[in-house]
């Protein structure tokens, strides 16, 4: 048996959202990586306390519960791979993969219990269905009812925003609350956010691109809180999927990157990517609040109790120990200027385009992070507007395309180079393989007097299509061409009463080779007058005439 299970098409449902994904079970490990985000959980063998294996509407469902409670499903399995799944979990995680049946029956009443993180309704001693208490954003009790509010997912078609239980007392215990009890359990294992003691680390007027203005960075345990003069924003850690530190092509600045997965909300707008600016020469000091005991049980000694340096510095350090998420910085790329970036647009909007060493980010109005393993080409396509500069165009598995327009001419060659040394495929835009290279079409373009690479290239190709168009002409007819017709119609303009061409065909139908002779001794009296008609008039522009 080898060790390790590789299953490509699974998917993982996230608040009523199907996520496809790949799923790796190794000997010490298991791994699912999602397609769309590129997010990878990945959790010890060890921790696997129990494996249920399960029915439902996307064929099986393999259930993992860890020892800290959290619980991971995925969908997608075919009913012959139980057994292969059975011995390879035995083996090497130790327990045995559990066959569990599930209610069908409907019932609305049951037995509700709490596993790990989730709330699981019995009917008959069987799941009626479960609820991932991670999901939950609110919880409220009134009378003899608990109601679980959710978090609403813009991915989505359909969202569960309520679920209400209705708990009748104990007959046989009539002062034990059950209500109280199962409020309790909610409220511990859900989703909500609420500050509770102080803040670790408390940021003043942090500047922030997305969303606009100058916010409070209040850190606390398990979230972020933003607050504004006019919004105030909760972002739990769980949400923050990357840390990019970023700096300005001048040189004087950096941009702080948190990418945010859900992303935070107001109103219709969603924000997908918090921005932060920070002037590199700027410094702070700051004191956490943090005992000497969690700083070197949660966050390892990667924090001080007291901090000072750059303020970029000081602010990414506590967020990469706090959130346990990488900070991913510009790799060997560097632009004709000596930078890590490129000067481009994005449709409307003038920006920074950061080829890295897994993926492309541009900031920041609006920020687009596109990862190499979702591209599909990327293509050098000529600016429509100017010879002086090119556009660059990246297509993704998901059919949209990315168009950053206005890069400098000088660009090009690390551009391409940069391109060529990631393996990505890059689109013939030539659309002939016997053509030249773009790399020809740039040298040189932005001098008016030299060669035009660009411009030999259209002529050629539209010699090409007009041998194209002669070749296809050349298979009619000779017959079809008719030298006298095209003399008649001249004709028929000088003359006051040209014959029409329904009585020629007539007489040419009725007389046949007498019609030719009428034809040309028609033309030749026109010839006649329209050379006495131009005598006369030079005759009277003669002085003295």
């Amino acid at each position: 048996m080898s060790d390790f299970q590789e299953f490509p098409e699974v998917v993982q449902e996230v608040r009523g959202a199907l996520n496809p994904g790949r799923l790796k079970l190794q000997s010490n490990s298991i791994i699912f990586k999602n397609n769309k985000t590129g997010k990878i959980d990945q959790y010890p063998g060890t921790d696997v306390e129990k494996v249920h294996w399960l029915k439902r509407a996307r064929g099986h469902c393999l259930k993992f519960l860890l020892s800290n409670g959290t619980i991971h499903r995925y969908d997608g399995f075919k009913e012959g791979e139980f057994e292969k799944l059975a011995a390879f979990i035995s083996k090497y995680y130790m327990v045995s993969l559990e066959k569990k049946d599930l209610s069908v029956k409907g019932w609305n009443w049951g037995i509700a219990h709490f596993t790990g993180n989730a709330l699981e309704f019995d009917v008959d001693n069987k799941i009626g269905f479960e609820v991932p208490l991670s999901h939950v954003s609110h919880t409220t009790t009134a009378k003899q009812e608990v109601t679980l509010e959710f978090h609403p997912n813009d991915d989505a078609a359909v969202s569960l925003m309520e679920l209400r239980f209705h708990i009748p007392p104990d007959p046989k215990d009539t002062e034990k609350d059950l209500v109280q009890e199962f409020y309790n359990n909610v409220l511990e294992k859900a989703d909500i956010i609420q500050a509770t003691g102080d803040a670790l680390a408390v940021f003043t007027e942090v500047q922030c691109l997305t969303p606009r203005g100058r916010y409070d960075f209040k850190m606390y345990n398990t979230f972020l809180q933003l607050h504004g003069k006019t919004f105030d924003y909760k972002i739990p850690y769980t949400t923050v999927l990357r840390l990019f530190l970023l700096p300005h092509k001048d040189g004087r600045q950096m941009f702080f990157v948190i990418s945010l997965d859900p992303p935070i909300k107001q109103g219709q707008t969603r924000y997908h990517f918090c921005i932060l600016l920070f002037n590199i020469d700027d410094e702070m000091s700051i004191e956490l609040g943090i005992s000497d005991e969690d700083l070197q049980e949660k966050y390892d000694n990667k924090l001080q109790k007291e901090m000072s340096g750059a303020e970029y510095e000081v602010i990414s350090r506590v967020f990469k120990a706090v959130t346990n998420r990488k900070i991913t910085v510009p790799g060997s790329f560097f632009s004709n200027t000596k930078s890590h970036s490129i000067s481009c647009s994005y449709k409307a909007a003038t920006g920074f385009l950061y080829p890295l060493e897994r993926g492309f980010i541009f900031v920041h109005k609006p920020p687009i992070h596109i990862r190499f393993d979702e591209v599909v080409t990327v293509n050098f396509a000529r600016s429509a507007g100017t010879n002086r500069s090119f556009d660059f165009d990246v297509e993704t598995k998901s059919g949209t395309t990315y168009t950053f327009v206005g890069i400098e001419k000088d660009e090009y060659g690390k551009l391409y180079d940069f391109v060529s040394s990631k393996k990505l495929r890059v689109k013939n835009i030539n659309g002939k393989g016997d053509k030249a290279p773009y790399r020809d079409d740039m040298s040189g373009s932005d001098e008016e007097d030299n060669h035009d690479a660009y411009l030999e290239r259209m002529k050629a190709e539209g010699k090409d299509r007009q041998s194209g168009d002669e070749d296809d002409d050349s298979d009619s007819s000779d017959e079809s061409y008719n030298p006298n017709e095209s003399a008649s119609d001249v004709a028929e303009e000088y003359d006051s009463n040209p014959p029409t061409t329904s009585s020629n065909s007539e007489s040419g139908d009725s007389s046949g080779g007498s019609g030719d002779e009428e034809k040309q001794k028609k033309r030749k009296e026109k010839a006649e007058k329209k050379k006495s008609r131009s005598a006369k008039t030079v005759r009277e522009k003669l002085p003295g005439s």
